[in-house]
């Protein structure tokens, strides 16, 4: 959601700084009040556009972690998310609906104030308007079809006012202003919505002038613009009276109207918006190739010493009198992830769960530095990271009496509260499923696993289409050993539906095995193994 808005803010700062510097100073005010509009509209909606034909990976850049120290640490944190009946939101979260809240109260004493300015004045009521009339004031404004004026602007010629507001009124302004005060309630932290709004009640000024100038004398119209005039504070209101704006109306009066041939800037919007879709299109995923890795002899000579073969290890806050340092520091970590811990509301409604892999350096300060993840989603990756970065300072790990740089890694297990009384995962159960062949194997557990990937490789197909598609990448795929040993209630998760019918395939063709059993009874399994499809 944060990328989402600050893109959305960049391509807005983007449109405005081309209206202002190439097309503000332009008569083609119909134009230009199309594109403040539009562009808005654009920028919310750009960002979740992706052209398929723009579609490509940008290189990242980072060195690698060798593959050996992905899993020393195996002891995961399982982050297991229950039903809540309270709310469970985030401070980032309270600050935006509390500043939704703030601008909402704003807008209706706004609209409390128009309430008593209608309820205080004389209606008079005309075919295609309702005129106001306010009591001891020289306002003079419309909102929707009706026009609020002051008693003192009744005295004077006022007609040419009346045709004004009638302009204002014809054409709709009053729904131009109430979008962008909408967008105020919900983007209340964006200062260009504020940009927007005034930009485009410049620009219904400028149209309303100049349609009124057209049967109106346009000294006698400047003149009448000169004279100051009360006004009202209300920022979704065409007001005729506006001290910012008088100086802008008349040099916009006296301006020559701008030759047909500079529309054509308006053709800037096409490369523009090519570029953004460009933008939006690309995929920040790095690849990684065996060439990429790097080894244990390079990470040594680089004062780089894994978490196992340090002789000190890095000292958590509050281990610094304890026996055994490795063990209060693993312990330290498990307590910090279970208390940071918050599974992303949207990864829960999308049903994404699985391990995260995260690895990360214990620098010779003490410091976390170089932190990298891999997840099955994104979002479960930026809660660990988020998670990571709250570590405290340590006292770092030592080797040969000498602070060294100590990378650590820990499996995050994000874990939706699915399984039932008869689940247990395949980590936990007593006595795992039996694949056929494994009956009078020692070590029954890796017996399974070795046979599941081999049955995966023998059936693999890498199907035809998502070869000429170009279509690669890993398939999660999760699925139930009943307790009569059949496979049920496959789920898959990848980039392209293509590789998860394979997968689904596969899983499919599996035989029938011995049930998992916990305390002698036996129970359904659940059991998950991501396939990575890879082209040459």
């Amino acid at each position: 959601m944060i990328q989402y808005i600050l893109e959305s803010i960049a391509f807005q700062l983007l449109f405005l700084v081309v209206y202002d510097f190439y097309l503000k100073k332009e008569t083609f005010f119909q134009w230009n009040r199309l594109y403040l509009l539009g562009t808005f509209a654009l920028s919310l909606i750009l960002p979740w556009v992706k052209i398929e034909a723009f579609k490509q990976q940008v290189p990242q850049t980072f060195a690698p972690y060798p593959e050996y120290l992905w899993k020393l640490q195996n002891e995961a944190v399982v982050a297991q998310v229950q039903e809540s009946s309270g709310w469970n939101i985030t401070w980032q979260e309270g600050i935006l609906y509390g500043g939704m809240l703030v601008a909402l109260f704003l807008f209706w004493l706004k609209i409390r104030q128009l309430y008593l300015l209608r309820r205080s004045g004389e209606r008079v009521v005309f075919p295609s308007f309702t005129q106001i009339i306010i009591a001891n004031s020289n306002i003079a404004f419309s909102f929707f079809t009706s026009i609020f004026i002051g008693d003192k602007v009744l005295k004077m010629k006022h007609d040419t006012i009346i045709a004004h507001e009638l302009v204002h009124i014809k054409q709709g302004h009053t729904y131009d202003l109430l979008f962008f005060e909408f967008m105020r309630v919900i983007g209340w932290f964006n200062p260009l919505v504020y940009v927007y709004q005034n930009r485009i009640s410049e620009l219904h000024e400028f149209i309303a002038d100049a349609q009124v100038s057209k049967e109106h004398k346009s000294d006698h119209y400047e003149q009448l613009l000169a004279q100051v005039f009360q006004t009202e504070h209300i920022s979704f209101i065409n007001q005729f009276f506006t001290k910012s704006l008088i100086k802008k109306r008349i040099v916009m009066l006296q301006k020559s109207k701008s030759k047909k041939v500079w529309q054509l800037k308006y053709l800037l919007l096409v490369p523009m918006v090519l570029g953004m879709l460009l933008y939006t299109s690309c995929e920040m995923e790095p690849k990684l190739d065996d060439k990429d890795t790097i080894d244990s002899t390079s990470l040594k000579s680089s004062q780089n010493f894994a978490f196992a073969e340090v002789d000190e290890v890095p000292i958590f806050p509050g281990c610094e009198d304890a026996d055994d340092k490795r063990a209060c520091f693993n312990e330290n970590m498990q307590q910090h992830i279970s208390k940071h811990f918050n599974y992303p509301q949207a990864a829960q409604v999308a049903n994404i769960e699985g391990r995260v892999y995260t690895m990360f350096v214990i620098s010779s300060e003490g410091t976390i530095e170089n932190i990298k993840m891999r997840g099955p989603d994104k979002l479960l990756e930026n809660e660990v990271e988020r998670i990571i970065k709250r570590l405290p300072k340590m006292t770092p790990g030592k080797h040969l009496g000498k602070a060294v740089n100590v990378p650590f890694s820990i499996p995050v297990v994000f874990k939706l509260d699915y399984l039932s009384s008869s689940e247990f995962s395949f980590s936990e159960v007593d006595e795992v499923p039996i694949f056929p062949g494994c009956e009078d194997a020692d070590d029954k557990r890796a017996c399974f696993n070795e046979n599941m990937l081999q049955h995966i490789s023998k059936h693999f197909n890498y199907p035809q289409a998502a070869q000429v598609a170009n279509i690669e990448g890993r398939v999660y795929t999760m699925f139930v050993i009943s307790s009569e040993g059949t496979i049920e209630n496959i789920k898959m998760r990848g980039p392209d539906k293509l590789l998860e019918d394979e997968v689904e395939r596969i899983i499919k063709r599996l035989p029938q095995m011995t049930p998992g059993k916990q305390s002698g009874k036996a129970v359904n399994v659940p059991y998950s193994i991501p396939v990575q499809f890879k082209l040459q």
